[in-house]
């Protein structure tokens, strides 16, 4: 389970106890803005996308939605979302639980702009009935973070 994987992860940063597991779904922002007791723009959604044949990672708000101009220009291609099944092959984690730790090997990780107006966010922990509350500076630090973008509307 990639639950497991983040676990590890985290356990080797001393913070695995922070990871809340619920007893309803997260797998939505509105389900785990529900679950965490937040207003859904603080749930840290990962959006994973492919980009010249490689995967990559955008992390931003919940209520933040990908701005396609903004995206080429950033990436030099058209937003292109991973299936499912891809995410769960290329990415680590399967859709509903992906999140920007214990990613398979040459996963870029981005962050939006859109996260920095929130002191602490709330991504998820690789399934769908998990989160980790985390400072922005946490959240660098811990997802390994390739560089901040601004490519949300």
């Amino acid at each position: 389970m990639s639950i497991e994987r983040v676990r590890e992860h985290f356990k080797t940063l001393g913070i695995e106890e922070r990871i809340m597991e619920f007893d309803v779904s997260s797998a939505t922002v509105e389900l785990a803005a529900l679950a965490v007791g937040v207003e859904g723009a603080r749930i840290a959604k990962t959006l994973s996308f492919l980009v010249h044949d490689e995967p990559i990672l955008i992390v931003t708000a919940g209520d933040g939605r990908v701005d396609n101009k903004k995206y080429k220009a950033v990436f030099g291609a058209k937003a292109k979302m991973l299936t499912h099944e891809q995410a769960a092959e290329m990415i680590g984690h399967a859709v509903g639980g992906v999140c920007p730790f214990a990613v398979n090997e040459g996963v870029r990780v981005y962050l939006d702009e859109n996260l920095k107006r929130f002191e602490t966010v709330f991504p998820a922990c690789g399934s769908s009935n998990s989160a980790i509350e985390l400072t922005i500076e946490e959240l660098e630090k811990y997802s390994g973070f390739t560089q901040w973008v601004d490519v949300c509307k």
